[in-house]
């Protein structure tokens, strides 16, 4: 028997688990002292009102007989699809129910998505990146090359046409640095793909954040990348739905490669390996897209977005270079007296027991960078960003 050598060549520790392990240790010596976390984006406001109300009746329909569900559609129930559909149609961006896979979350779509790709295709990912986009291919054994993101390009680096990939990972909003590609630079990348047949995969999973209504919230906003792109959309941070895990995935059927539809190779892949996701969570998924639900999100919204304006105003109070906080819950931030990510994650902890996430750990242009989360308590981010003022 062997075992995949591809995990071995994986970093020993994952980014988050890593940070946790510093966290423990630092409060198990500190017991008394307050630790807040800007770290993890996991949310902190409860599921809407709507969101609980559709639950708690697919609970009661689960209880009845006639109205109980069983086995489910791999590719999600109809109506959860059609619901999604209705929403792009508000971008302007019409979809077919067809082309949406309900998930149970983005994360794990974008690792999976990797099945229907031959091994031998060359990945391009931004640097810094979210370390799933680059973990995933490791343990598959894929080549791997870099865009770089750079504080000279606000960390939104465009295609090097001397640079050939054959899939394209990008994230607008970005994760981890807020950043948001706009029309333009959308239109280069998609106008790449189309040249080298390569296939562009969108995370969008940050898109409700998005303030600024000139910028894209969707890749099908582009003309011409419904033949080039799969999107990947989560309602972990637009609704809250960390807990309860539910997210989409858009597979065009005008995307085709090798003269086979990827629309098919993944509904195939789907009901192979996936049994779907509960009913009880796709019907508050479902009201998440009500007009109550969509009010109450953006409420959530809204306040997470205070959030991210209160640590940006404080960075510019202390002249701190950074990007992200205006369509973005994110602001990566360039650690202050040139020091590198740990230290500084060690320096904020140790002197103003202030949590974030290293951008080290994001990749090699991530060294140097700091990423805080706007997803805390407004009573912690207050007084985090007090103890930041203390340290000048």
């Amino acid at each position: 028997m062997n075992i995949n050598q591809n995990y071995l060549a994986l970093q020993d520790s994952y980014l988050f688990s890593l940070v946790t392990q510093k966290v423990n240790a630092f409060k198990e010596q500190n017991p008394t002292k307050e630790v807040i976390r800007l770290g993890i984006g996991d949310v902190t406001l409860p599921l809407a009102p709507a969101v609980v109300e559709a639950m708690h009746k697919a609970v009661a329909e689960q209880g009845e007989k006639s109205t109980f569900k069983g086995y489910g559609e791999e590719q999600g129930y109809e109506f959860l699809r059609q619901t999604i559909s209705n929403y792009y149609a508000k971008k302007n961006v019409t979809l077919s129910n067809t082309e949406i896979f309900i998930s149970d979350g983005a994360k794990s779509d974008i690792g999976n998505i990797l099945d229907i790709f031959d091994i031998n295709n060359t990945v391009l990912v931004p640097d810094p990146v979210y370390p799933v986009y680059v973990d995933t291919n490791i343990m598959a054994g894929r080549t791997i090359i870099y865009s770089n993101g750079t504080e000279e390009n606000s960390f939104l680096p465009l295609p090097d046409e001397n640079t050939k990939a054959d899939i394209i990972y990008l994230c607008s909003p970005n994760n981890p640095t807020g950043a948001v590609y706009n029309k333009e630079q959308l239109e280069s990348w998609v106008s790449y793909a189309l040249q080298h047949d390569a296939v562009i995969l969108f995370d969008s999973a940050y898109e409700a954040f998005v303030q600024d209504e000139s910028l894209p919230t969707s890749i099908y906003q582009i003309e011409g990348a419904e033949k080039c792109a799969i999107e990947f959309c989560s309602l972990s941070k637009t609704a809250g739905f960390t807990g309860t895990r539910c997210g989409y995935t858009v597979v065009p059927h005008a995307l085709v490669k090798d003269n086979t539809s990827l629309n098919k190779l993944w509904l195939r892949r789907q009901t192979t390996k996936f049994n779907g996701v509960p009913y009880i969570i796709q019907k508050g998924a479902e009201a998440v897209f009500s007009d109550d639900g969509l009010k109450q999100i953006q409420e959530n919204i809204s306040y997470y977005m205070e959030n991210a304006k209160l640590i940006s105003e404080t960075l510019k109070e202390l002249n701190i270079w950074h990007v992200g906080g205006e369509n973005s819950p994110y602001i990566w931030l360039k650690c202050p007296d040139n020091m590198n990510s740990w230290d500084y994650f060690d320096y904020l902890l140790e002197n103003a027991q202030v949590v974030g996430t290293p951008g080290a750990g994001f990749g090699s242009n991530g060294e140097g960078f700091f990423r805080l989360s706007a997803f805390g308590d407004r009573v912690n981010v207050v007084e985090a960003m007090k103890r930041l003022r203390n340290l000048k």
